[in-house]
């Protein structure tokens, strides 16, 4: 029986010519071309729905707080009175997102009272200094410093004044009681411990915020926490000096953001010169809800649902969402 004889392409002797090869390498890189988009694709929608998990986790851990807690039906402070520092909403919702041990021993260190300042005065201080990156706190879609301990996360002040030193404040409109949407002029950047006077459900000293009596609107109508960015909010990243912002001490941003700024409004960090539009200084524009997501910003209501909120969102529905007590219906959005 005759045996079958295969003849190898390669043996013989023909090479690819110059024009296969670059045939060939044209359709890799069509091919590569196509595929990174949609890695990249991929990743950013991975991204995103950590980060949403993060505010929905973060979310429940307040109304557990309220309900639960040592917050006898309040929701967690968003500071303390009087300026006296005793830790943000944050810090408040630690025993809730598994890391009681951690509280529990800032709490023990101060004597069995917690007591947070943004220096190593605080015996607090240099529990959360070196425990204080927690994996929670930071969405994946932001570069910014992997090393700090700033946190993305940020309780809403809802439409309250938040006027910049330099006089570029082009949003203090959406804050008035002239406006007519049914809210009052608040106290500029949630300074106050009247709860009455309070447009969002967080502020910077710590005002009491019943929960949920004191969202008349609903909790499935009210913003909770949004995302923002360290890299352009001064609060969030650097403040007071030099200091770095820390997720523990009141003034370091966790209740810093206001909803009369549009959503992803330009980052100051992206833009170049030493105007008012550009500094992170200028609240007006910095104390925005913002991220690094195509489009817009994740949020969590005070019922505990996330929603992914597009940056071309009506301004108006914006606020209604952002207010605990305007009276309206708010729509789709």
């Amino acid at each position: 029986m005759p045996k079958l004889r295969f003849k190898s392409f390669w043996s013989s002797g023909r090479a690819f010519t110059l024009i296969e090869l670059l045939v060939v390498i044209a359709i890799i890189a069509i091919l590569i071309g196509l595929l990174v988009p949609a890695v990249q694709k991929v990743r950013e929608a991975a991204a995103r729905s950590k980060c949403q998990n993060n505010l929905k986790q973060l979310g429940l851990a307040c109304i557990h707080y309220a309900d639960k807690g040592g917050g006898n039906g309040r929701l967690p402070p968003g500071g303390y009175y009087n300026w006296d520092e005793r830790g943000t909403w944050l810090v408040y919702t630690l025993p809730y997102m598994e890391q009681a041990p951690l509280y529990k021993q800032a709490v023990t260190a101060a004597g069995g009272d917690l007591y947070v300042t943004a220096n190593s005065v605080g015996k607090s201080y240099a529990i959360f200094r070196d425990n204080g990156k927690l994996p929670y706190m930071r969405c994946p879609s932001d570069d910014f410093d992997d090393n700090s301990t700033v946190c993305n996360y940020v309780g809403s002040l809802g439409p309250q004044c938040a006027t910049g030193p330099c006089g570029y404040n082009p949003n203090q409109t959406y804050c008035t009681t002239g406006i007519g949407w049914g809210y009052q002029t608040s106290p500029d950047h949630g300074n106050t411990v009247t709860t009455g006077e309070l447009r969002g459900l967080f502020n910077r000293l710590g005002a009491a915020m019943r929960f949920p009596a004191a969202i008349p609107d609903g909790t499935s109508n009210t913003i909770l926490i949004g995302e923002s960015l360290p890299g352009s909010h001064d609060h969030l990243n650097q403040w007071s000096g030099t200091r770095p912002g820390i997720w523990w001490a009141y003034n370091g941003g966790a209740s810093h953001c206001t909803t009369i700024i549009p959503i992803n409004t330009f980052m100051p960090e992206e833009a170049t010169g030493a105007s008012c539009q550009t500094q992170t200084s200028n609240w007006n524009i910095s104390w925005g809800f913002r991220s690094r997501h195509t489009g817009g910003t994740n949020f969590v209501f005070a019922d505990g649902s996330t929603h992914f909120i597009s940056a071309s969102i009506d301004h108006r529905t914006y606020q209604l969402l952002g207010c605990r007590n305007d009276g309206q219906t708010p729509g789709d959005y």
